[in-house]
């Protein structure tokens, strides 16, 4: 890269990234991180445990985000000391060096700016995902497991946790279902782009004739709520059956009935667990997302503004596809609602879908935007 060309890129992040900066308003983050300490510091402080456990998680959200800020500072800083030795004595060696460096702080910058549309309700939540293989037997059941392990694989990348609560194995390969929690600062918010149906056509290895195959399954992401939320559950409303697990595990897994199925009947609304040891465990586990689903399902019902994601889910439907992986006759992945497509499908596959995530939160908020 020329010298001229760097520094118009250098020039045009470091406008972009004090934008950024103020938008992210670190002053106002201070003073309220300030505040919420002095709380923490009441010998008080833990006699409520649900509301200590809610302000030490947003003290340490408001600690990663002020990190943040200061990474972006520092990030300007480099750029403009780059150019100002670059400007007064070049140096080609130093030029390679800060080329070198171009590409992180272009992703670093691109990620903090996402960061700024994360600012809906329930963006800095945890957050707990379903995918449910479709029709096709086989061949969707091992793409449903496909998908599975791409979003882990996402996870790993992000630095967030992933434990899978529930999961139902296809009868000869892949998974007919799972669900999984998700965690990490604005999980939600970012995996929130992946709700709807993945579209798989590829050479099927379950057919001795080689020939294409067109599979489906659905995703839907949705929030994971903190224990402090008020939701009503009458224990006449449920319906709890127990049975064996089914997936692989130690001697208490697959020997004892310690999975739980949770039917809620006014709603419909189904959650199990299998991943704990005990039935007590499991219960406890699915009861809690249980509670999630159903906070979330009734401020769809009074909230306005959450008429869209609801909306969302009622439409989804096969041949409704948001995404398609197209591994056969060429390789190209492309979302159809911004376009966004990538012809290194095996790097999608291996949990690179930030491009897509970010085009999809740009075009949301480019949307909201225009009214």
């Amino acid at each position: 890269m020329e010298y001229i060309d760097f520094k118009k890129e250098a020039i045009d992040l470091i406008h972009q990234i004090a934008e950024i900066r103020k938008l992210m308003d670190p002053a106002v983050k201070l003073q309220e991180q300030k505040e919420l300490e002095l709380q923490m510091n009441d010998p008080n402080f833990w006699n409520d445990q649900n509301l200590a456990k809610k302000t030490s998680k947003r003290v340490s959200q408001l600690r990663d985000e002020l990190d943040h800020i200061k990474k972006l500072e520092n990030t300007k800083e480099e750029l403009e000391t780059y150019l100002a030795f670059l400007d007064e004595e070049f140096s080609q060696e130093m030029l390679d060096d800060a080329v070198a460096n171009l590409s992180e702080i272009r992703q670093f910058t691109e990620k903090a700016e996402i960061e700024c549309l994360l600012n809906d309700k329930y963006d800095h939540n945890d957050a707990l995902f379903t995918v449910h293989a479709g029709a096709g037997g086989t061949e969707a059941q091992d793409w449903a497991q496909m998908l599975l392990r791409m979003f882990m694989r996402w996870a790993e990348t992000n630095k967030f946790s992933f434990n899978v609560i529930d999961s139902l194995p296809g009868e000869e390969a892949g998974i007919k279902s799972a669900t999984v929690e998700i965690g990490g600062t604005f999980a939600y918010g970012l995996l929130k782009s992946e709700t709807g149906i993945h579209r798989l056509v590829r050479m099927s290895p379950f057919n001795s004739q080689g020939k294409r195959q067109t599979s489906f399954a659905s995703v839907f992401v949705y929030p994971e709520f903190d224990d402090d939320i008020e939701v009503e559950i009458d224990a006449k409303d449920l319906k709890i059956d127990t049975y064996r697990a089914s997936g692989a595990g130690g001697q208490h897994v697959n020997t004892t009935d310690s999975a739980v199925r949770i039917t809620h009947l006014p709603t419909n609304i189904v959650v199990s667990c299998q991943n704990e040891r005990s039935q007590i465990q499991n219960r406890e586990k699915a009861l809690a997302v249980l509670k999630s689903r159903l906070y979330q399902h009734y401020e769809e019902l009074r909230d306005a503004e959450k008429k869209s994601q609801e909306s969302s889910k009622t439409e989804i439907g096969w041949g409704n596809q948001i995404r398609s992986y197209v591994f056969q006759p060429y390789q190209m992945v492309k979302d159809h609602r911004t376009n966004h497509e990538s012809g290194q499908v095996d790097r999608v596959m291996d949990g690179d879908l930030d491009p897509f995530i970010y085009a999809w939160l740009k075009m949301s908020a480019k949307s909201r935007m225009n009214g």
